[in-house]
């Protein structure tokens, strides 16, 4: 009897289900360990789901849209020769034989054919006003509620009047340009005129290139980010002299432990110290408007800039790492992220973000907020200025700080001692164990 392995949905994170984008197999199909089997899309993440080992495709049972939540089995593989052993699940059905070459004088019995199961019709959800809910998926309903966008305002155009993500797209688009007026702006009327419709080809030869599904999933986001919060970004200047000399002398004990020792992972530290010490900068402000949320844990996101747009993924508990352990752990989400292999598990609870661009270049710039949280750091390339110490002008090497914060939570006086104490922390590292 051939060993059957049922392939499943990994840990996904918090969400109650993601959609399929892509089917890469087909039952027949031999697939060796590794191969991407299917590609599942949530907020700014997808990933993919790898065969756990060499086999051959038995039966598929997803399909484009779907939408599959964590251990749900989307396949049975039937091992091959070289697979590593596995748990072995037998699966409902009659256990499938090894093909065989058919007797001379027997043709192959046809294999009976499989009533597709019935599909339960969706009924629209009463809501608690006597009407009903508006016709969309969960993954729909999550992705409208995440934008602000209210469903029961937006028209669907699928089968049955069905709203697909489009559509809220759509509608978020017309709501920022002051077509509509809705809870993604905040209830404030723009009254914006709508952008021009040019034809650029008129003016010379162009060509048209598609948005990644990054950029498309994060465009509205940021807009709405931009809009409905009162960003104000806060400069400084941090003098990290004595922590790259700190950090250049450890970079050999680093290497030794596989890793190399960046500024990111001091100014992860040293933020954790600076939010403790500032715990308004650790919360976040509660639907309503009237309360603030304040958090005892310590999770902090970092922009990395990939192929297909930037993302942030999140590194937790930060306060309990030390800077070597968080070097590694930078490189190791960094290239995930940049293999397009994060789970939305990666992307969730983060507290405060780190967007740096201090390899690349740049004195200052505003990093837009990554709502719900109510503030992210922004860093530049550092240099080397003269500065007076009461006697005389000595070169130090200054780290560029931009802050950006929600105004509706926190004053400028606030963010102001903010950055003047993560700049001290950055002055001398040895201040965060104190």
């Amino acid at each position: 009897m051939s060993e059957l392995l049922e392939i499943k949905i990994p840990d996904i994170g918090d969400f109650d289900g993601v959609d399929v984008i892509e089917v890469l197999m087909s039952e027949g199909l031999e697939v060796r360990k590794e191969d991407s089997l299917l590609t599942l899309e949530s907020d700014k993440a997808t990933m993919e789901i790898p065969s756990p080992e060499n086999g051959i495709i038995k039966e598929v049972r997803v399909g484009m849209g779907d939408v599959v939540k964590e251990h749900d089995v989307v396949a049975i593989l039937e091992l091959t020769a070289g697979s590593a052993d596995a748990e072995v699940t037998e699966p409902t059905e009659a256990a499938v034989e090894p093909d065989k070459e058919p007797e001379p004088s027997k043709a192959p019995e046809a294999e009976p054919v499989r009533e597709p199961a019935p599909v339960a019709k969706v009924q629209p959800e009463p809501n608690t006003s006597g009407g009903v809910l508006p016709y969309a998926s969960p993954s729909v309903r999550r992705f409208a509620r995440e934008l602000g966008a209210d469903l029961t305002r937006i028209a669907g155009t699928a089968k049955a009047g069905r709203i697909t993500r489009d559509d809220v797209k759509a509608f978020v688009k017309q709501s920022l340009q002051g077509g509509a007026q809705s809870s993604t702006t905040g209830g404030l009327n723009l009254n914006l005129p709508p952008m021009r419709e040019l034809d650029f080809s008129k003016f010379g030869e162009i060509e048209t290139q598609a948005l990644t599904r990054i950029q498309k999933i994060s465009g509205p986001v940021l807009a709405r980010n931009w809009i409905t919060i009162p960003h104000v970004t806060q400069f400084d200047e941090a003098d990290i002299t004595e922590m790259e000399t700190f950090r250049k002398t450890n970079q050999e004990l680093a290497k030794q432990r596989g890793t190399k020792l960046t500024p990111l992972a001091f100014l992860i530290k040293a933020s954790v110290a600076a939010l403790k010490e500032f715990p308004r900068f650790n919360s976040s402000l509660s639907n309503d408007g009237e309360s603030l949320v304040l958090k005892n844990y310590f999770h902090i996101g970092v922009a990395v800039d990939t192929p297909n747009g930037l993302v942030v993924p999140v590194l937790r508990n930060c306060e309990q790492k030390g800077l070597l352990e968080l070097a590694a752990e930078l490189a190791e989400v960094s290239q995930r992220a940049r293999d397009g292999r994060l789970t939305p598990r990666d992307l969730q609870g983060g507290c405060f973000s780190i967007s740096s661009l201090g390899g690349i270049g740049g004195t200052a710039f505003t990093p837009i907020i990554n709502a719900p949280e109510v503030a992210i750091l922004g860093v530049s390339r550092a240099f080397m200025k003269p500065i007076w110490n009461g006697m005389e002008f000595r070169p130090r090497m200054m780290m560029p700080l931009s802050l950006s914060y929600d105004h509706r939570v926190i004053d400028g006086a606030s963010a102001a001692r903010f950055t003047r104490y993560l700049a001290d922390m950055l002055a001398d590292i040895r201040r965060v164990m104190l």
